[in-house]
């Protein structure tokens, strides 16, 4: 969200973006935080513009993963003993998953923080999406 809306994170983003274009690193995201940017695009701005951001997201050197029985469980793990939601619980479990760096600038992943390494985004009031980095 915080590439979509230009917000301050964005020029992390757009930088990690340029950096899996070039195959420097992998990016991920899991299909339950794909699905939390689209509604909050459609929520926001409507159909039409839903229609444009996923059009623009699949051009993105961003791997959607899938989720699987595995990744379930440990999303449900993680959100049984930590304070954050089940789509952010996801991330979590990716970024474990793929030994990731999770790009963010959302405060509820300061309850796991011991779960994974975070690089936090500027935070202007909003939540922001979360993408996995890996090298």
């Amino acid at each position: 969200m915080a590439f979509l809306r230009d917000e301050p994170g964005g020029p992390k983003v757009r930088e990690l973006l340029q950096a899996a274009a070039q195959d420097e690193i992998q990016l991920h995201l899991s299909l339950i935080n794909y699905g939390e940017v689209l509604y909050l695009v459609e929520r926001r701005w409507g159909e039409i513009e839903l229609r444009k951001v996923i059009a623009r997201l699949d051009e993105l050197p961003i791997r959607v993963m899938p989720i699987d029985r595995p990744m379930t469980f440990t999303a449900a793990h993680v959100k049984a003993h930590h304070h954050l939601s089940y789509a952010d619980a996801f991330a979590v479990a990716l970024a474990q998953q793929f030994d990731a760096t999770v790009v963010t600038g959302d405060p509820e992943f300061k309850n796991v923080e011991e779960l994974v390494h975070i690089e936090w985004l500027p935070q202007p009031n909003a939540r922001h999406t979360t993408l996995s980095a890996a090298p």
